[in-house]
């Protein structure tokens, strides 16, 4: 819920368009997806969530260029992904934009209605302080901890019930 003003303009876009598949797929190989995906996968069994993880290595141009802020992504990204189309209303997406080193959380209104933006922010702020070490893989597995664990104490698991998002998480 990094919500920082964002300004776009020639610096922004340049960045994002230097941005590469190759950096992004450096900090999330495939090993790191495989063991995000099981730790989404093993939370999921112990509470009511749907959880999501979208890595975008760049924002498009136009976007970068205009001034898209971190949230508005994040928002349309929950909205195209379907992320609120869960039927306990309890869709959660973690949006990682690499080339700003910014991270967004985004919960469905039934869990907006129990989890504050602070709890949000303190997640977030576990995976741009990892993603400032180097350790992407350890700070995303934490901040996913921390989301399982608070969806675990609002939504705790009553039955088996289908896995309606990916675990897997999507790098754009």
């Amino acid at each position: 819920m990094a919500q920082t003003q964002q300004t776009g303009g020639l610096g922004r876009a340049l960045r994002h368009w230097r941005s590469t598949r190759a950096a992004a797929a450096r900090a999330f190989p495939a090993a790191s997806l495989t063991a995000i995906a099981e730790a989404i996968a093993a939370g999921e069994l112990t509470h009511r969530g749907e959880v999501r993880l979208v890595v975008e290595k760049s924002l498009p141009l136009a976007s970068a260029w205009s001034g898209v802020s971190n949230r508005q992504r994040a928002i349309a990204l929950f909205a195209d992904y379907g992320i609120w189309d869960t039927e306990d209303n309890c869709g959660v997406l973690i949006y990682v934009n690499l080339a700003d080193r910014k991270v967004d959380i985004v919960a469905d209104r039934g869990i907006d209605r129990k989890i504050d933006a602070a709890t949000w922010q303190a997640v977030c702020a576990t995976m741009t302080e990892g993603f400032a070490r180097g350790d992407y893989q350890g700070a995303t597995l934490a901040a996913i901890g921390q989301v399982n664990e608070l969806l675990r104490q609002h939504f705790p698991a009553n039955g088996a019930r289908p896995n309606e998002l990916p675990d897997h998480p999507l790098m754009l």
